[in-house]
């Protein structure tokens, strides 16, 4: 964002940063449909805001029985236990540390741990599903959770039953060869390991979506000065795309493919052109690329200017200075 005062009490930057030499950061908090991609909430909130502070605003837009699916940012026994007590369902990685343990019958930690404890599963095993599929209870933390308040912790139950499993990845390019996840939904006949492994998979594809909201239509970079423009500016491109979303559905049923297989560029550039009287045509399909992996580099070079590592007015008296010795 523009470097105001207004947005820098705001949103804040990065804690690396020198006074004067950085730019506001809003930290944006997401939901989407997993099927159509749109928008369902965003929530924009300082810079350093961890997402679960925010996540339980959410929570209102999901009606009884959908399923939230998220990364490990998003697996914590208060957020699960918020979800069961909404009548909802949650598919999340498993946060590196917590400790999995898929023997049967295992010990666990009861209590307080001690130092023999150390390395033990806080969970109790209740059965099996598979070999690296079981159902266990997770017990309330002591300790409640920063972004929650000490009366919700209180009201959050003593334990819930959730369900753990792990599959490995065989993909190549893909940094993680091992996936834990656990989840609300345990009937391992309803919902398999492989179905619950591929709607993870499918998570990703929020990444894509980011991807096109601030790369292809420019949301990286906002141009308001004040936090209620920036607010109107990130619903507007929320809003836009939202439409080329409705675009692309209509063209995959029109074509009879999965909707991320339509050109977003493709959508967002007919929509650019069309009116209420303009018909869909037949959008741009993407290749069908299973297992496809590229580099993390980068062609383009940067231009050869120094950083603005220093505040502009410490750098535009040391030219003034340069040009009076000289």
């Amino acid at each position: 964002m523009p470097d105001t005062e207004s947005l820098q009490k705001a949103f804040g930057q990065p804690a690396g940063q020198k006074k004067g030499c950085g730019f506001p950061l809003s930290h944006m908090l997401l939901m989407t449909d997993a099927v159509t991609g749109a928008i369902m909430d965003i929530i924009a909130s300082p810079m350093r805001t961890h997402e679960m502070a925010k996540v339980s605003q959410v929570h209102p837009t999901l009606r009884p029985g959908d399923v939230l699916v998220g990364d490990r940012g998003f697996c914590s026994y208060a957020h699960l236990a918020l979800l069961l007590r909404e009548n909802l369902h949650g598919l999340m990685r498993i946060h590196q540390r917590v400790i999995v343990n898929f023997t049967p019958g295992r010990p666990h930690v009861k209590g307080n741990a001690t130092k023999r404890q150390k390395g033990m599963p806080r969970s109790q095993w209740l059965r099996c599903i598979g070999t690296h599929d079981q159902v266990v209870k997770w017990f309330k933390p002591k300790a409640k959770a920063r972004w929650m308040s000490g009366e919700d912790h209180a009201l959050l139950p003593e334990s819930i039953t959730v369900r753990e499993l792990e599959y490995r990845i065989e993909t190549p390019g893909y940094r993680t060869r091992h996936v834990t996840l656990v989840t609300t939904l345990l009937d391992g006949e309803k919902y398999t390991a492989e179905d619950l492994a591929e709607n993870y998979r499918c998570r990703w594809q929020i990444e894509v979506n980011l991807r096109h909201l601030k790369q292809t239509m420019g949301m990286d970079v906002l141009r308001c000065k004040t936090p209620a423009g920036v607010m109107k500016e990130m619903y507007m491109f929320a809003l836009v795309y939202n439409l080329v979303c409705c675009v692309i559905y209509k063209a995959a049923q029109r074509q009879g493919v999965p909707p991320d297989r339509i050109s977003f560029i493709d959508a967002l550039r007919w929509l650019q052109n069309a009116n209420a009287e303009t018909k869909l045509i037949d959008l741009i399909i993407n290749p069908y690329r299973p297992g496809r992996f590229e580099p993390r580099a980068i062609k383009r070079r940067p231009k050869q200017y120094a950083l603005l590592n220093q505040p502009r007015d410490v750098l535009r008296n040391r030219l003034i200075n340069t040009n009076v010795t000289a």
